[in-house]
């Protein structure tokens, strides 16, 4: 297969969103319907979602694979003139380690498209009921992690971004449960509230609330270890307070007179 031709079919980082096959993107549904090699995220992939994939599709789990493994595979089938996609939980931009991977193909000349995808945060939300963005209460949203064998740099530590005031999405730290409710409890209190919502859109879903000082035992007690997305954050509390929230300026009628219509008073 001539090197024209292979370029023709970049390979492809396709987000798979957070689990449920339907919440992929069109763009990356017909990525997989399409796809000769389907390099996947182990277990952070439902099966399901490679149900996509037509049955002669080669599928191959990265897990236990190590970096220079993948990017082989993924080569190999590239300059072979396949079809080729690496299959990301959530959005490959976010804790996916695209970036190493984009370098790597990067040195070898390899051409390489990116399909975003719905992350876990945003599927959270939708089971809560949930706006991250209040008026008058926050207007920011902060996704973070805790140290673990990743580390964090100076700055970023989760008593510091809550310190903020913002909506928080903590990924990746279930499994140091103590450290979040510790550092929770130093930024919000020992009574802020906060959500925890274990594997959003698989229908192993489940939504756990709790507090900032009783996180710990509340997921120990639910045997929740991982798979976690934590969420705290004014707006948090505010949901789980029940509390109405504040009316927005989007559908005032002085925004419509304002901002909807164009400059002669007709639809821009």
């Amino acid at each position: 297969m001539s090197e024209g031709r292979a370029q023709r079919y970049p390979v492809l980082f396709v987000g798979a969103g957070p689990g449920d096959p339907e919440l992929i993107t069109v763009a990356g549904r017909r990525a997989l319907e399409a796809a000769d090699l389907v390099v996947y995220a182990g277990s952070l992939v439902p099966e399901e979602m490679l149900g996509w994939c037509r049955p002669q599709a080669r599928r191959v789990s990265s897990a236990g694979m190590e970096l220079e493994e993948i990017v082989a595979l993924m080569v190999e089938a590239h300059r072979a003139g396949q079809r080729v996609v690496r299959l990301h939980t959530g959005d490959p931009s976010l804790y996916g380690a695209m970036a190493e991977q984009i370098a790597a193909l990067e040195e070898r000349g390899v051409a390489y498209r990116i399909v975003p995808g719905v992350t876990a945060a945003f599927a959270a939300a939708a089971a809560l009921g949930l706006e991250y963005t209040l008026p008058g209460l926050c207007q920011s949203l902060i996704l973070t992690r805790v140290a673990g064998r990743t580390p964090v740099p100076e700055g970023e530590g989760l008593a510091e971004l809550a310190a903020h005031g913002a909506s928080l999405a903590i990924y990746l730290s279930a499994g140091q449960v103590e450290r979040v409710s510790r550092e929770l409890s130093q930024a919000l209190g020992e009574e802020a509230p906060v959500a925890v919502v274990y594997r959003a859109s698989w229908p192993q879903e489940r939504i756990l609330w709790t507090t900032a000082g009783g996180l710990a035992r509340a997921m120990e007690a639910a045997g929740i270890k991982r798979h976690a997305l934590i969420l705290a954050g004014p707006a948090v509390a505010a949901r789980r307070a029940g509390k109405r929230p504040p009316r927005s300026h989007l559908y005032g009628a002085d925004f419509a007179r304002a901002w909807r219509q164009g400059r002669e008073g007709k639809e821009p």
